[in-house]
């Protein structure tokens, strides 16, 4: 599902994005090139399943690494 945010201002390195009565931080890098005060941008974001399965992998086994007896 994608939101559609308002890019309100620029505060170093991130966008201060509006979308409805809210407004929060973004990182200008994940925006796209070129985007300026007053462009409208949808934002989406996506569940990395094999990402995820991987970095719970590594949890688990620092954990088990951690806690053996």
């Amino acid at each position: 599902m994608s939101k559609k945010c308002i890019i309100d201002r620029f505060e170093g390195e991130f966008a201060v994005i509006e979308y409805g009565r809210k407004a929060f931080d973004f990182p200008k890098a994940l925006l796209p090139a070129g985007v300026r005060e007053g462009d409208v941008v949808s934002i989406q974001a996506t569940i990395e399943k094999v990402d995820t399965e991987d970095i719970k992998k590594k949890i688990d086994d620092l954990t088990k690494k951690l806690f053996r007896d």
